[in-house]
């Protein structure tokens, strides 16, 4: 875990511009609301605002997310209307809150636009819960908000706006049409259910915080789809949140309630939420755990039994996300990742073919945008995979299996990448070897991604080792070799051990 955060590569630098990016337009956003002369509660709900605008966020071009950004108020002002009007009617606001989960789910449906709202609606009624926010306090909260949201948005789409230099980000989803309509429409029932659950836990343990264990329940729900990847998820939420706590109180306790230093604190706490988000969601839990509890000493409500009590409830959150997979309407983790890993090998012999394109004289071939769709691929083969490389996985030979898996997949990745570099050096000669070996590495994903038997066993076997003077034709080998290689763990029984691990 520790590795991952802090030694995992960060191509471009993105995930660290990311994180300061993020410090710099949420700090604007806050320093707005100040200047406007707004409270200290409307500064909190204006920042949370934009954090969530930079966080989730994440269509495929600038524009579409400059659109994005331009509508959540459109979402987020009614839910807080709603959730403000409802302060005084627990019943009607806790049923509220659960049609605002399943509907902010449901809407996945409509891609990275329709998450991106989905998580704004519900954050906005969470918040209003966080802060106890009375119709009163609507006027100054909705003045916050889009100040907070025109500020952030500033230092995104103008002053440092590093996308405009980088290809499309590729935002695979899981299907298309009806077979995506059906995804969302099950995790939605599955998140009312959980929220349900979650909701009359946390009630139970508190009438006051209660909503912890509702928002445990959403984050947990969030990018996953199988009942594996959901109960890895609350585990890693409990634990950041576990990690968090005494940390978050060595840290806090200390400052009580100072301004600038417990900003500080925020600060480093945002920075490690975009920092850690793409390679650890333990971490990333972990940092929001520290900056929630600078955050409750800013608000002069921080003590020790109130971080213990947000533990519990976001163990019973978990507990209650968890349960929820597990019994209704579940999705097996190997459909999961058989779907995932599919997507991934096409994505494979289509990087292949634009790059050999390109070494055969093609001006309009381009590998790079299929490099990148192939990152983003092998990042949901991760998670899928995730429950059954956990430490503590008791399947063994599944645990094998799905490792064997990940390590050839990344060196699939690694050869067409350095196959694609070669592409793209102009003085790069086409060898008429290549042509054979594309298809050959074509042969193979299909016979790999194959439902049928007979095609499974047209395989082509394990080209021994070769010493290749051409770079693109060396690159082509290892791919095919490790093609090959993946034909044992993805075509025998799971249960069954591998041989030679």
């Amino acid at each position: 875990m520790l590795k991952r955060m802090f030694v995992s590569p960060d191509p471009g630098r993105l995930r660290l511009r990311s994180g300061l990016r993020a410090v710099l337009g949420i700090g604007l956003a806050v320093v707005v609301c100040g200047l406007a002369g707004h409270s200290l509660v409307a500064a909190v709900t204006g920042g949370l605002a934009a954090l969530l605008a930079l966080f989730t966020v994440l269509d495929a071009t600038v524009r579409d997310q400059a659109i994005t950004t331009a509508l959540l108020p459109a979402v987020g002002f009614p839910v807080l209307a709603l959730a403000a009007g409802l302060h005084d009617h627990p019943l009607a606001r806790d049923a509220a809150f659960l049609a605002v989960m399943g509907l902010g789910v449901y809407a996945r449906r409509w891609g990275p636009r329709g998450h991106s709202l989905g998580v704004f609606a519900f954050m906005a009624f969470f918040t209003t819960q966080f802060l106890h926010t009375l119709p009163g306090q609507l006027p100054e909260l909705y003045s916050a908000v889009a100040l907070s949201l025109l500020a952030s948005s500033t230092v995104r789409f103008g002053l440092w706006c590093y996308e405009r230099r980088l290809p499309a980000a590729a935002v695979p989803t899981p299907a298309t049409g009806k077979g995506l309509a059906r995804a969302t429409t099950r995790q939605a029932i599955q998140a009312t259910v959980g929220g349900a659950l979650a909701l009359t836990a946390g009630l139970l343990l508190s009438e006051q915080r209660w909503y912890w264990a509702v928002g445990a329940t959403w984050w947990v729900f969030v990018n996953t789809a199988s009942r594996g990847e959901t109960l890895v998820r609350g585990f890693r939420r409990v634990l950041g949140t576990l990690i968090g706590i005494p940390i978050g109180l060595a840290v806090v306790v200390p400052l009580h309630g100072a301004a600038v230093p417990s900003a500080v604190v925020v600060a480093i706490g945002v920075f490690g939420i975009f920092y850690s988000a793409a390679v650890s969601y333990t971490w990333m839990v972990f940092y929001v755990t520290v900056m929630a509890g600078a955050l409750y000493g800013l608000l002069g409500v921080l003590d020790p039994a109130l971080l213990m009590l947000r533990l519990t409830e976001t163990g019973a959150g978990a507990l209650g996300a968890m349960l929820a997979v597990l019994l209704v309407l579940p999705v097996t983790t190997h459909a999961t990742t058989d779907a995932w890993i599919q997507r991934a090998l096409r994505c494979v012999h289509a990087c292949t073919a634009e790059a050999a394109a390109r070494l055969s004289g093609s001006t309009a071939a381009d590998p790079a945008p299929r490099i990148a769709e192939l990152e983003a691929l092998l990042g949901r083969v991760r998670l899928s995979l995730a429950p059954l490389v956990h430490p503590l996985s008791p399947l063994r030979a599944r645990k094998a299996r799905a490792g064997q898996v990940l390590a050839l997949l990344d060196t699939c990745a690694r050869e067409v990448r350095g196959l694609a570099c070669v592409a793209a050096d102009p003085e790069a000669s086409h060898d008429a070897r290549l042509a054979a070996a594309c298809w050959r590495v074509e042969a193979s994903v299909e016979a790999l991604t194959a439902p049928d038997l007979q095609q499974r066993a047209d395989m082509p076997g394990i080209p021994p080792h070769q010493t290749v003077a051409e770079p693109a034709l060396a690159h082509l080998h290892g791919l095919e070799r490790a093609l090959a290689e993946l034909a044992a763990p993805l075509h025998s029984d799971p249960r069954a051990p591998l041989i030679g691990v």
